[in-house]
């Protein structure tokens, strides 16, 4: 279990995050809002990767966390392997500088195989499609195996195919009594696969089942907020 309470974040002079109390069980939460609604803020906060200026946070444990950031903010150039880069998920056991234990290399391995994979080992990461690459980013989170794993954005370009698969391992982290929080923009896809969600717009609008939260009513709320604090965001500038 994990808990929020009074979270408040900034970024520069400008709140990011503000008041926000929420708790996260097992199983599958989304975190809903308008783009600048400090949903990334709020998920690498949860990491330890962004340290609020007010409130305190419960029940992470230290290497229990695997954070996926936006796709779009990873370098695709770097010239990186497939295997290579989900091996950095073993880091947290066999450290940054020793080679990677049998063991860990039969779970880089079937990491590969689990995501569709298997003959891509050694395909540089520049050369993948984005449904593949977002795949390799999963495999690596297959091979750190923490219970608490964030997702931000997670189905972003990718294809259906990639999409369903992506979601079919969700639902396994969720059978496995796993912590799964995913900032999305898909409220139809919420709806059909994550039982909860905070709706957040610089601070809570709402949290509880999905099909409450994403209310006409709590959506419209969570725009106006988002509008209001650019607004102000334009004005400090």
């Amino acid at each position: 279990m994990i808990g929020l309470v009074h979270i408040t974040c900034r970024q520069g002079r400008l709140v990011a995050v503000e008041d926000v109390s929420v708790t996260f069980g097992p199983g599958l939460h989304a975190v809903a809002g308008p783009n600048g609604a400090g949903k990334t803020t709020l998920l690498r906060t949860i990491a330890g990767l962004h340290r609020p200026v007010s409130g305190e946070i419960s029940g992470i444990v230290a290497g229990q966390v695997a954070l996926l950031p936006q796709s779009g903010g990873i370098d695709r150039q770097f010239p990186i392997t497939c295997r290579e880069l989900v091996s950095l998920g073993a880091w947290a056991q066999t450290g940054a500088f020793r080679p990677i234990s049998p063991e860990a290399s039969d779970k880089v391995e079937a990491a590969l195989s689990r995501m569709g994979l298997g003959g891509l080992g050694s395909r540089l990461i520049s050369d993948l499609s984005a449904g593949q690459f977002q795949r390799v980013l999963f495999a690596r989170l297959i091979v750190q195996d923490t219970s608490v794993i964030l997702l931000d954005e997670p189905f972003t370009a990718v294809d259906a195919a990639t999409e369903a698969d992506l979601l079919d391992l969700l639902h396994e982290w969720d059978a496995q009594g796993r912590i799964v929080i995913a900032v999305l923009h898909d409220n139809e896809m919420i709806l059909q696969h994550f039982p909860t969600t905070l709706l957040l717009a610089r601070h809570m609008i709402a949290s509880g089942p999905s099909t409450d939260v994403l209310r006409p009513g709590n959506r419209l709320e969570a725009r106006l907020a988002a509008e209001r604090w650019s607004e102000t965001a334009k004005a400090a500038a």
